[in-house]
């Protein structure tokens, strides 16, 4: 059976590495006593892989675990079997399960939706909002991006999708995954020196609130969350 499991993570967790978020999933998959399955060989280890990194620092309500598991009873059972071993600042919020031919989460991942705001000590002088929807009118949004192959300038407009500010908040959905990926973190700074603003370190807030596969083929493509993919099984 190929389950995913989301979860948000939230709090002092949001400061916990990606690596040491697996360590986590991994006590709390033997402490709830989930039948998980293990790679074959010398060295097995839980199949188990996670849709998208999260940043250190960046809260999230949508981030998503494959596992795959012999059997399981109802996709209820699991997530308060779960939830019974998790500490403040995770919890798992569905259990679905995925057709028995289905790519992972961390293979489909196209796009992903933020909210992102400013501290409060850390505000941006009054007119920011204007400027920065004037910002997103560029046709081209240059910069320098890293890579593992090294430095490289990028146009970061097309892998914008929708943008809204309100109330001192920025609603983004951008990509994404492999192919294409946007760090609020990157977007907000190239705005800050287009517009000659300096910003505070670390005053940024980044919330991830929902990560999509793209299904369809050319202008019928859709963005779909991950958890539809699957189905809630045994209630």
């Amino acid at each position: 059976m190929n389950i995913r499991i989301k979860f948000r993570k939230y709090g002092a967790m949001k400061f916990i590495s990606h690596l040491d978020v697996m360590r986590y999933f991994q006590k709390a998959i033997r402490r709830a006593k989930i039948d998980i399955c293990f790679s074959e060989g010398f060295s097995p280890h839980m199949i188990m892989s996670f849709a998208s990194p999260l940043s250190l620092g960046v809260t999230s309500e949508a981030e998503y675990m494959d596992i795959r598991v012999k059997n399981a009873s109802s996709s209820g059972e699991m997530r308060e079997r779960l939830n019974q071993t998790m500490a403040e600042g995770i919890d798992v919020i569905s259990v679905r399960l995925l057709p028995e031919n289905s790519k992972n989460a961390m293979s489909l991942v196209a796009a992903a939706d933020y909210q992102l705001c400013f501290r409060k000590d850390a505000k941006l002088a009054d007119g920011w909002e204007a400027k920065f929807l004037e910002f997103l009118k560029s046709p081209e949004i240059r910069l320098i991006k890293k890579t593992k192959k090294g430095e490289q300038e990028v146009d970061i407009r097309p892998w914008i999708y929708q943008c809204v500010v309100a109330d001192g908040i920025i609603m983004l959905q951008a990509a994404a995954g492999s192919v294409h990926n946007l760090k609020p973190e990157l977007l907000i700074q190239a705005f800050a020196d287009w517009a000659g603003i300096t910003l505070e370190p670390f005053s940024l807030l980044v919330h991830r609130k929902e990560l999509y596969a793209e299904i369809g083929d050319g202008e019928k493509k859709v963005l779909i969350p991950l958890e539809e993919l699957g189905e809630d099984f045994g209630e």
